[in-house]
């Protein structure tokens, strides 16, 4: 969620609202130690700033991720993508990537997708 926040350089107040609300309120995060939360932003910001740092940082997720949480790792990425009601490139790229890294087959990615489309759109 961090990374996709940080995707465009510009993290967003939505998208922190947004991290903040899931983190609080889905059964997935009922165990998460919310102080964790400063150091896992912070090591995404630093691996952004280094060569290879994406792909160090998808290793990460894939060491510390189940594999039966790959497609919700990629729901919540999407929520906050979604959250500021603007996609820019540089989110849509990140999301493609870790669609791919996370082997999100393409019709489970669109599916994901519209839901978030669908919860965030506003009138």
């Amino acid at each position: 969620m961090i990374a996709e926040s940080a995707s465009d350089e510009n993290i967003e107040t939505a998208e922190l609202l947004t991290i903040e609300r899931i983190v609080n309120h889905l059964p997935i995060f009922a165990e998460y130690d919310m102080d964790r939360t400063r150091r896992v932003s912070q090591t995404v910001l630093d691996l952004f700033g280094v060569e290879d740092g994406l792909d160090a940082l998808f290793g990460l997720v894939k060491e510390g991720l189940p594999e039966k949480l790959y497609e919700t790792a990629y729901a919540l990425a999407c929520d906050v993508a979604a959250a500021d009601g603007r996609l820019q490139e540089s989110e849509l790229r990140m999301l493609a990537e870790i669609r791919y890294e996370l082997r999100i087959d393409r019709l489970h990615g669109a599916a994901i997708e519209r839901g978030a489309r669908a919860r965030h759109t506003t009138l």
